[in-house]
């Protein structure tokens, strides 16, 4: 049971209202909805497959992307634990998924039909509600990392990645922040739109600078104010500064 913070008797609607939509869908679908075991490498959906399930990431990285005609492959997102993949156009008939999603890492997912979680949503005002601030926030994050890959150039992009890598996977050691998620150069070309050439001589410039080391596909960045010099950081809150 959920207590009120001031000790009293607290308001249900008032204190359930201000849980995340993850939260919600959380509690009242994990008991009747199957969860899926993934292994590293699966695909959950390719774009352009039609919508059948909204996933909950339980535990596990997915990333989300597209494939470009020629070939190349652009990653939109790095999800995680407590994550929501709702990728399509909501209560339209019969859409489609409009990028791809793959599993990093074994991963632990709910699958949740796509009829019944749009039925909850219209039917539960507080889940709505909650999905309209997830959506906002998730416009400010594609908003934001836009305008940092087209005003900072290929080598700016790059940067303004591995700033959001450490917002969202970062862990402080004594060397600097370490990126906790295992990444090839190739990963990496593919979350800022480049090609692994740039990419590479990019990294190796900064290891150059010692702003960063890389170990058993690990960053640590050792120098983040470097970084957030070069792109001009605005310092956004971590919320609208990541690669999920």
């Amino acid at each position: 049971m959920i207590k009120s913070s001031c000790g009293c008797k607290g308001d249900g609607h008032m204190l359930r209202s201000s849980f995340s939509i993850y939260s919600l869908l959380e509690q009242f679908f994990q008991k009747t909805d199957q969860i899926l075991k993934v292994k590293a490498g699966s695909v959950l959906f390719q774009e352009k497959d039609p919508v059948e399930y909204v996933y909950l990431l339980l535990s596990g990285t997915v990333a989300l992307g597209r494939v470009h005609m020629r070939g190349k492959d652009f990653i939109l997102k790095i999800l995680n634990t407590s994550e929501m993949i709702v990728d399509y156009q909501l209560f339209k008939h019969n859409p489609h998924y409009q990028c791809y999603a793959k599993a990093l890492s074994d991963s632990e997912i709910l699958a949740i039909k796509k009829d019944q979680f749009e039925e909850f949503l219209m039917n539960d005002p507080d889940a709505m509600n909650a999905f309209a601030s997830w959506l906002s926030t998730s416009y400010l994050k594609a908003q934001m990392k836009c305008q940092d890959l087209i005003m900072n150039g290929k080598k700016g992009g790059l940067y303004s990645i591995l700033i959001r890598l450490c917002n969202t996977y970062g862990v402080m050691t004594e060397d600097g922040i370490l990126i906790d998620l295992p990444l090839t150069h190739q990963e990496l070309a593919n979350l800022t739109f480049g090609t692994r050439e740039v990419i590479q001589r990019a990294l190796k410039e900064l290891r150059e600078k010692d702003v960063i080391t890389y170990d058993q596909q690990k960053f640590t960045i050792k120098n983040i104010r470097y970084l957030k010099e070069e792109v001009d950081c605005q310092n956004c809150p971590y919320e609208i500064c990541g690669v999920n």
